[in-house]
């Protein structure tokens, strides 16, 4: 789906932000490798949703005993303000997955891997009782 100009101009600048938080990362955390972002930008930034990945689970789980998970968050969630996105819960929009578990479960396939982890938002229902 292309984007709106407005939107692509939000993308482009979220993008510039990850580039930043990502080159940082990769200098400071062991195992982290690249990351990833998507949205749907007609619910923005409440969508979007930040994949960090690494080369293995067990780089994954060595890098939340360091507690590096909080100080990578931190570099995002630095770089969006910066770029004047503000994430409600940053927390909830990233998260960190393997190069191992990808392969293992969806043969190496990243598009398919995070085509099933999109956020699907809750449409707004009223109860009438």
């Amino acid at each position: 789906m292309k984007l709106s100009k407005t939107n692509q101009k939000i993308d482009n600048n979220v993008c510039k932000a990850l580039t930043i938080a990502c080159e940082s990362s990769l200098h400071e955390v062991a195992g982290f490798v690249w990351l990833t972002h998507r949205a749907n930008y007609t619910n923005f930034p409440a969508s979007l949703v930040i994949t960090c990945v690494f080369n293995t689970d067990e780089e994954i789980d060595a890098m939340k005993a360091l507690q590096h998970d909080e100080t990578m968050i931190a570099t995002i969630q630095k770089q969006l303000l910066k770029v004047g996105v503000v994430v409600k819960n940053i927390k909830k929009s990233v998260r960190f997955d393997s190069e191992q578990a990808c392969q293992a479960k969806h043969d190496g396939q990243w598009a398919d891997r995070l085509a099933l982890s999109i956020v699907k938002q809750k449409p707004n229902a009223r109860r009438v009782h």
